[in-house]
């Protein structure tokens, strides 16, 4: 999920989700309820997908944890923060500074500019069309992944759906004070959770991509905190102005933006 300028402890079960684990690992076989849970895990993750496609202007704030396995099967976990504002359809505003990247990456709605805050260096790319198409280039053409993409798709519900064989909603949790819905899911190759916002705000809180096809099976975690929606940003709030001493360059000459360290092949990929 996450490369570039990357945004795409794991909250205690429940007793009875506990207990309905505890029933499937003895028994080998899904408890009647199982349908059920499955319906609600898509439920809610389409109220979610709903609501937030539904909002023209947003912002939030996020924390993000990326776990590597080193050669000698040692795990380190990675952390960053940073800051997205989106005004749909294709105007955004995102950065992230973890240790090893200090990084901004702007779309006016015409071309997207990676700011290498810590180089003081800038690449700007043409970049026409919807968020959706703007998301699609970047992972394509420039490897660049925008923080929670899936998420903040014009239809994030079939984006997030895609590859699901199994659904759960496991109950409730609470991330950042916040109670939440807790829903995991199985992929062929991946494991992931989502947390949600109970009430009529059904905001995400926490996403977590477990690879399993990596050796320790790492994760990439995502808290997302302090959202505001129906906010209109300022007018010079997608605008790049270079500061003093920034140079422009080729966008594959930005180097060393990512989260973890070159070389260091991250988990948690969905």
């Amino acid at each position: 999920m996450n490369r570039g300028i990357c945004l795409h402890p794991r909250a205690a079960l429940t007793r009875s989700a506990l207990g309905l684990l505890a029933t499937i690992a003895m028994t080998g076989v899904s408890p009647p309820v199982a349908a059920a849970e499955e319906g609600d895990a898509r439920s809610i993750v389409k109220a979610m997908a709903d609501f937030v496609s539904r909002q023209e202007n947003l912002s939030v704030k996020f924390d993000t944890d990326v776990e590597v396995v080193t050669p000698a099967v040692e795990k380190i976990q990675f952390s960053a923060s940073g800051e997205a504002t989106m005004s749909r359809p294709n105007k955004f505003r995102i950065s992230r500074t973890g240790g090893y990247a200090d990084v901004e990456l702007i779309s006016d709605g015409s071309s997207v500019t990676v700011f290498d805050r810590g180089g003081n260096r800038f690449a700007q790319v043409p970049a026409v069309g919807s968020f959706d198409t703007v998301v699609d280039k970047l992972r394509n053409e420039t490897l660049l992944e925008i923080p929670g993409a899936d998420l903040l798709l014009s239809k994030p519900y079939e984006a997030l759906m895609a590859g699901v064989l199994e659904a759960k909603h496991l109950g409730r949790g609470v991330v950042g004070g916040v109670e939440c819905e807790h829903l995991a899911f199985r992929n062929l190759d991946t494991d992931w959770q989502l947390w949600v916002e109970v009430g009529d705000r059904p905001l995400p809180c926490k996403y977590v991509i477990t690879s399993k096809a990596v050796g320790a099976a790492p994760q990439y975690t995502l808290r997302l905190r302090d959202w505001k929606t129906g906010v209109s940003p300022a007018p010079d709030a997608f605008a790049f102005k270079p500061p003093e001493g920034a140079s422009g360059v080729a966008i594959t000459l930005l180097k060393d933006i990512d989260e973890i360290p070159a070389g260091v092949v991250p988990g948690g990929q969905k």
